[in-house]
């Protein structure tokens, strides 16, 4: 699976009074590893920043002149962005900018939803840890992911540091393996004839180092999350 880790930041909280995209940030994961692949972009928004917004990236409109305007990168960006499931903090709000950044450009463009299946970490978190704070900041310092070098806002920074706290959020059957395709291994089990009692099953006995791997496994889990699964089995 290719997943899109995307942050956007903006001129000012409202797309509807006309703000604008200033930069777009994404990192790609395929099967919930890192490639290596970033888009990352700064854009001239054409307008002011409303007041506040502007100290909270660090942005000025000194140096977003200069930069290309989002019709001038929209290509690149789909292209980069097509097909995959987009991992957006709060998805509401980006997704709302970069939609009103397409239909400025014409209805040809479409809407991120036509292109792309997109999750809200926001709302896992939520789901996950109720009634706490749960921005982005609040998340990785709960999972343990390193954002002290976070002095301002910016999209390829926070779209890096989501990726991290993402992965940590959701990590669990998926990061042990059984939806992988590193590797599968076949069982072959004998036909049970009238000898064999009625009931009875095969037991399969893990080798010691399986069984490290596997205490290896639950003791990252166990320092992920509240709760570990196999813990509750054996109470």
């Amino acid at each position: 699976m290719r997943q899109i880790v995307l942050d956007t930041e903006t001129t000012g909280l409202s797309w509807e009074r006309g703000n604008r995209v200033v930069e777009i940030g994404c990192v790609e994961l395929v099967e919930r590893r890192p490639t290596g692949r970033t888009f990352q972009r700064y854009l001239n928004p054409e307008r002011e920043f409303e007041p506040g917004a502007q100290e909270v990236t660090g942005l000025t409109w000194e140096f977003l002149a200069d930069k290309p305007k989002f019709s001038e990168v929209v290509d690149e960006f789909l292209s980069f962005v097509d097909g995959a499931e987009l991992v957006i903090h709060n998805a509401a709000f980006d997704v709302g900018f970069l939609d009103y950044e397409l239909s400025r450009l014409g209805a040809q463009y479409g809407r991120l939803h036509l292109r792309c299946r997109i999750e809200d970490s926001l709302a896992l978190a939520r789901q996950r840890y109720p009634g706490q704070r749960n921005s982005l900041d609040a998340l990785c310092r709960r999972l343990g992911v390193d954002c002290s070098h976070r002095q301002l806002h910016g999209a390829l920074l926070d779209a890096q540091l989501l990726a991290e706290a993402y992965l940590a959020l959701t990590s669990g059957q998926s990061e042990i393996g059984f939806a992988s395709a590193v590797e599968v291994v076949q069982v072959e089990v004998a036909a049970i004839g009238d000898s064999v009692a009625a009931g009875a099953r095969p037991r399969v006995a893990p080798a010691a180092e399986e069984v490290q791997a596997h205490e290896a496994r639950l003791a990252v889990l166990r320092k992920k999350a509240a709760v570990c699964v196999w813990d509750l089995i054996d109470a």
